[in-house]
């Protein structure tokens, strides 16, 4: 069995680290962490401040004692385009010569500045093409991700896109839970950017990111209370409790919950429109702002069916970890693509 990563999470307010042991038996957690990072440091997915993250990262790896070095990351936002296309169907030799052609009518940018990965598909239309996903992620953002690993003194082993990390950690979570025949929708709710991933019969149907985020409550708190800083207005929303919290409060975190389910809506609506075959039993919440009550109401009135905050941890053992088991469940929603990451071996290369 190949050593999986280290799986580590760049987001745009903090890095989320998660390692694991695979056997037989199962997973097993062996740390957990999470290091927050300055404004700006990360903006959709983009690394602007390589010092500050070099520096979490080496903060953050010293203070849980770890000695692996090899890590899997994951790219999103604008940097990364992902799109299902259909071509003429052939054996895998000719569609690896096929696919650098095919991507240059699909995405917008040159072929030198993107690197490019595929998946053939089961699907196929009526003319008898078969279904490829395609992925093209901005090389100059892939190689600036290399290279911040690299000067924290860790090996980059593998690279990933966040939506695939997300969905890889769900189906470890709760494979055999869901029907086959049943679609279920993950969104993960970054500080500035959200994620959205519809998977249908256990391949990703639709992929989505949204330009909102856990932020908007934090700049609505702010503005709304005044005299108050960032941290401590992200600390309310996560408090948030119906008898306990004061009214100018709970009127801003509803009307943040509102508008952000109102964005999300808007692609689930789309997906839904395009796939009239197609319903959504179910919606999983990761992210931080995941755990706040009026989102996830809000969610749910919208869309019509149930909502659950995901627990990537819910088949890993984490009895002999060391984590604090009151810290593992408050931010395990927060979790999900590290550990999604941290499935990952690295027998699977960052090119």
């Amino acid at each position: 069995m190949a050593k999986n990563c280290i799986g580590l999470d760049l987001g745009s307010s903090c890095i989320k680290l998660t390692q694991l042991k695979l056997s037989r038996g199962g997973a097993q957690l062996r740390a957990f962490g999470i290091e927050p990072l300055p404004p700006d440091a990360i903006t959709d997915g983009v690394i602007s401040n390589r010092e500050a993250v070099v520096e979490a990262i080496r903060t953050l790896f010293g203070r849980l004692r770890i000695k692996q070095r090899e890590v899997a990351v994951a790219i999103a936002g604008n940097a990364v385009i992902i799109k299902k296309i259909f071509v003429p169907a052939m054996d895998a030799d000719e569609l690896e010569e096929q696919i650098p052609i095919e991507a240059e009518n699909h995405i917008p940018f040159t072929r030198a500045d993107v690197d490019i990965d595929y998946e053939p598909l089961s699907g196929r239309n009526p003319q008898g093409q078969m279904e490829v996903l395609l992925v093209a992620a901005k090389r100059d953002v892939v190689a600036t991700y290399r290279e911040v690993i690299k000067e924290a003194g860790l090996v980059p082993a593998v690279g990933d896109v966040a939506t695939f990390a997300l969905q890889n950690s769900f189906e470890h979570a709760y494979a055999g839970d869901i029907p086959s025949d049943q679609a279920v929708a993950l969104i993960n709710i970054g500080a500035t950017l959200s994620t959205i991933n519809i998977v249908a019969d256990g391949q990703s149907a639709f992929t989505r990111d949204v330009s909102t985020g856990g932020n908007s409550f934090n700049e609505d708190i702010c503005r709304v209370l005044g005299g108050i800083e960032m941290e401590a207005a992200e600390a309310a929303k996560i408090q948030f409790t119906e008898d306990g919290t004061p009214r100018d409060l709970e009127r801003v975190l509803v009307a943040t919950s509102e508008q952000i389910a109102g964005e999300f809506q808007k692609s689930l609506d789309f997906f839904l429109a395009s796939n009239p075959d197609t319903q959504i039993s179910k919606i999983f919440l990761a992210g931080g702002s995941a755990r706040v009550p009026p989102l996830v109401q809000a969610i749910e009135a919208r869309a019509h069916v149930p909502v659950e905050i995901m627990n990537p941890f819910r088949r890993v053992n984490v009895a002999d970890s060391g984590v604090d088991p009151a810290f593992l469940r408050a931010h395990a929603a927060q979790a999900a693509v590290s550990v999604g990451l941290a499935l990952r071996s690295g027998s699977d290369k960052f090119e």
